[in-house]
């Protein structure tokens, strides 16, 4: 009976965990389409899509809470079996998706020029990048409320309908540029305000069918569409400690690549590595994100219908995934390691330095598999005040750690090093601590 039960979950962990994989993956081919297509314009308007791509992915990132805390509150009520209360939580976050993002617009749209100057590019790269971000800005609601209606359908166990809608989405971005930048047949094309243009439009299609799936369930149970003030506020209040959380970790990132920019040796070389190395993590984290969102919906879900002993089961066959996808990534990193760089650079020396930093990497991989995987499950548990307070203990934990380091030691690799130890293994550190007790085994909706 253990074992059948267990069978189970792991079959609805691959339902879940896979579509969400690869709609994970499909998310940045927006950007990348982009600057595929941007980037044959010339260099300067490839360098004003990147300046104005890091001020988009910025935004977006602080705004991640829309899914994943619209995913645990969706999935609970759902597991006490009041499917028409986890509509209408969904669409509480729909609507504070619309009442952040249309101040966010509007706010970007007047501090474009300010924004894009802060980079210091010269002057015909800054007026490319201004050109595009004051456009794709008015993307910023459609992408809030794809985040929030992702959140909706992952919390009603439902991973499929994000992959298709980010799939299809990607088609039209790539139709939409190439139309829009190059025009087509006696119509000239607009250039990178084209691709600004075609990717808003992309964005839009996308909001209104993610939008129109979750309001059709909604109708369909008898859920309100109307915006709720308590149902918002509410919403909004249980996000602070996950901006808190997204703040945090990403802060720590910066401080690697600081110290990898000023404190250690500076050089092109090493910059570049590390940018490569970051790129290729990033990309496996995917991997290992796509269990996390997993357990966001299975943990709410559990608790919701109130069964504690599940929950805890499930946890931890949910760990043993993550140890062995950590694992599965380790070994295909350390043994990609000689060739990956080749992909990217035809510097030998990037090529050799690669190496050992993707080592290293791949050496941390089991840890970040369980980090990845237990910050799902807390999320789903609504533990957010506790990832916020962890994630603050290792930015500063890992900040003085990562700066010592590339002062003392000028290297690369070190600081890598000192990265996957104080970063990820702090964090496993305290996830694994919390996960122990019960403090975060908060049953009901």
């Amino acid at each position: 009976m253990i074992e059948q039960r267990a069978r189970g979950r792991g079959r609805e962990i691959v339902r879940l965990a896979v579509p969400a994989f690869l709609a994970l993956v499909a998310e940045p081919m927006f950007l990348l389409a982009d600057a595929a297509i941007v980037g044959h314009l010339g260099t300067r308007e490839l360098a004003g899509l990147g300046i104005a791509a890091a001020v988009l992915q910025t935004i977006v990132g602080l705004c991640v809470f829309l899914a994943y805390g619209t995913t645990a509150s969706v999935a609970r009520r759902l597991g006490a079996g009041d499917l028409r209360g986890a509509l209408a939580q969904g669409v509480d976050g729909l609507w504070l998706a619309v009442v952040i993002g249309l101040p966010a617009t509007a706010l970007g749209v007047l501090l474009t020029n300010p924004l894009v100057e802060a980079f210091g590019a010269g002057e015909e790269t800054t007026g490319h990048a201004a050109t595009y971000l004051r456009l794709a800005l008015l993307g910023t609601t459609p992408l809030l409320l794809m985040l929030a209606a992702t959140g909706v359908l992952r919390g009603l166990q439902d991973t499929r309908t994000p992959l298709v809608v980010a799939v299809v989405g990607n088609g039209l971005n790539i139709v939409l540029n190439l139309l829009l930048v190059y025009g087509v047949g006696g119509i000239d094309g607009l250039g990178i305000a084209g691709s600004a243009i075609g990717t808003v439009g992309a964005q839009v299609a996308s909001a209104a069918a993610l939008v129109w799936v979750v309001v059709r369930a909604a109708r369909r149970e008898g859920a309100s569409l109307t915006p709720d003030r308590p149902g918002i506020t509410a919403a909004a209040r249980a996000a602070v400690p996950l901006v808190v959380r997204t703040l945090s970790l990403r802060a720590a990132l910066l401080v690697t690549t600081y110290a990898v920019v000023v404190a250690g040796d500076g050089s092109a070389t090493e910059v570049a590595t590390h940018q490569l190395a970051f790129t290729i993590w990033t990309f496996l984290a995917f991997a290992l994100d796509a269990l996390a969102i997993a357990a966001q919906a299975i943990t709410g879900r559990y608790l919701g219908a109130g069964d504690v002993v599940g929950t805890r089961e499930v946890t931890t066959q949910m760990i043993r995934w993550g140890i062995g996808a950590g694992v599965v990534c380790g070994v295909l990193l350390a043994a990609g390691s000689p060739f990956l760089g080749l992909l990217f650079s035809d510097d030998p020396q990037v090529h050799d330095l690669l190496v050992p930093v993707l080592v290293v990497a791949a050496l941390g991989q089991p840890v970040a598999g369980v980090v990845f995987v237990l910050d799902g499950v807390l999320i789903g548990a609504g533990d957010g005040r506790y990832l916020a307070w962890a994630g603050v203990v290792v930015l500063a934990l890992t900040t003085p750690a990562i700066l010592v380091t590339a002062y003392a030691t000028h290297s690369l690799v070190w600081v890598w090093v000192t990265f996957t130890v104080a970063f990820m293994g702090g964090r496993c550190w305290l996830l694994t601590r919390r996960a122990r007790d019960d403090a975060w085994l908060v049953t009901g909706a």
